[in-house]
């Protein structure tokens, strides 16, 4: 990375207000948690945060539908009719409306877009925006805690505006299903994404055979894996089949979303990867930035709803990993320990390094790596050929 140049971090408390209900498992404090972290580590100054704005009804449109949008204005300010809020999707027992949710939703979109353009605009080389990272919303229905879609317009954006090749690069346990139908029919945005097979998790697609439609197919790429998915195949699976597909889309900027809910400590997915796992993940996608992008790559959030033990501490290696620091070893402040420990309603790590705290031992660690080396080489296979 050029020295003159540095890492953007999206943030500002308003991101907090995108919130459901204090009992919603998404939960924006992992957010602040993480942003402490690295301030009380004198990693992250303030010249590197870039506040978010409101996102305009243009670039909303970009992948939302115009009546979407305004319903979700309406819902803004408690006016919605029952009927129109379950046509539009915010009628569910996890995706629903709440005060404000416009302009609170619309804030996530414009930390993007803000990041987008200080990265083209040379100021910067690269960030993150770890509010971000909604990537279930539909262009006219809310959906799996998501109301606008954050990665898709900004893909949508970096492509029109800049007339970037752009690739997204979803590593959340979770398919990224808004987005992936949002561009399937693009041929200047490729979609990969690596998650739980949907046999057994929300959504319930990301099939290996969803390629893409018309002018988008071959842009389009899932690679399901088996629940228990254990670090040494996950990391394996995904560093040889993402490396084909840049190899052979060749953009110009990468898009990355780091739900760290594959997790074996999540409460909503059926992983067994480790911190470990998560720590290695951005530094595997910061290095084929610089291999292939010239560094440019831009990381959002994602799913991850063990917020105490887990959030905090993965997602502090985004950043890090952007910055070309190592990986942690050894203990966290204890200043922020001592803070976040009075609220904290589990005990608190002290250290950065993984205990497996409660971690099960898989008994088919073999065969669910069979399977996942099969997908992920008719990958290869599919980008090399």
């Amino acid at each position: 990375m050029q020295k003159n140049l540095k890492t953007g971090y999206v943030y500002s408390d308003e991101l907090l207000k995108y919130r459901f209900n204090d009992n919603h498992p998404f939960n924006q404090m992992r957010l602040k948690l993480t942003t402490e972290l690295l301030q009380m580590m004198n990693l992250l100054n303030d010249e590197q945060i870039i506040q978010p704005r409101i996102a305009n009804e243009d670039e909303l449109a970009l992948i939302h539908k115009y009546d979407y949008i305004q319903a979700i204005k309406h819902a803004s300010h408690g006016i919605l009719s029952t009927s129109e809020a379950q046509k539009y999707g915010l009628n569910t027992d996890d995706t629903f409306q709440f005060r404000h949710m416009h302009r609170h939703s619309a804030r996530i979109i414009g930390g993007a877009l803000n990041l987008a353009d200080e990265i083209m605009n040379e100021n910067i080389q690269n960030g993150c925006h770890l509010g971000g990272g909604l990537h279930h919303s539909l262009p006219g229905r809310a959906n799996g805690f998501c109301i606008y879609n954050d990665v898709a317009i900004t893909a949508k954006y970096l492509a029109s505006k800049y007339q970037q090749r752009v690739m997204v690069i979803d590593t959340d346990a979770h398919h990224g299903d808004g987005t992936q139908w949002s561009l399937y029919t693009d041929n200047t945005i490729m979609c990969y994404s690596i998650h739980e097979t949907g046999k057994f998790l929300f959504p319930g697609s990301g099939h290996y055979t969803e390629r893409g439609e018309d002018l988008g197919y071959g842009y389009t790429v899932n690679l399901p894996l088996e629940p228990y998915t254990e670090h040494d195949n996950y990391l394996k699976v995904f560093e040889e089949s993402v490396t084909s597909v840049i190899q052979a889309c060749k953009p110009d900027i990468l898009l990355s979303v780091h739900g760290v809910d594959i997790h074996y400590l999540d409460p909503l997915t059926h992983m067994s990867c480790s911190l470990e796992t998560l720590y290695e993940i951005p530094y595997i996608i910061n290095k084929l930035a610089q291999l292939y992008t010239k560094g440019k790559v831009l990381m959002f959030g994602g799913g991850g709803y063990n917020i105490w033990q887990v959030v905090p501490r993965a997602w502090s290696h985004i950043f890090l990993a952007l910055m070309n620091e190592p990986i942690q070893e050894g203990p966290l402040p204890e200043q922020w320990i001592t803070k976040w420990g009075n609220y904290s309603p589990v005990k608190l790590p002290k250290h950065w390094t993984e205990d497996y705290r409660d971690y099960v031992t898989i008994p088919r660690t073999q065969a669910i790596s069979e399977k996942n080396n099969e997908r992920a080489n008719r990958i290869i296979h599919w980008y090399t050929n």
